[in-house]
């Protein structure tokens, strides 16, 4: 992706800005877009991913001196 994005900026201000300024402007305008559209896809959240549910969360003794974290003391959930 980001090889394109250059790509675009070379090709705009070495070539085409000769031909048209207007068209020129517009590829360094889409190759500004490319990488934070590419970030946000990037970070998309896997469907299998359930960070919310996780049970340690309703851990009522969290925060209670030597309480292990990582082990609940209720059921997980299915």
């Amino acid at each position: 992706m980001m090889g394109v994005c250059l790509g675009l900026f070379v090709l705009a201000w070495g070539v085409v800005r000769f031909f048209s300024v207007g068209a020129a402007v517009g590829l360094c305008v889409v190759a500004m877009v490319i990488p934070p559209a590419a970030a946000v896809f990037a970070n998309k959240r896997d469907p299998d991913d359930d960070w919310w549910n996780d049970p340690r969360w309703e851990d009522p003794k969290w925060d209670e001196p030597g309480h292990d974290r990582n082990r609940p003391d209720h059921e997980e959930r299915p």
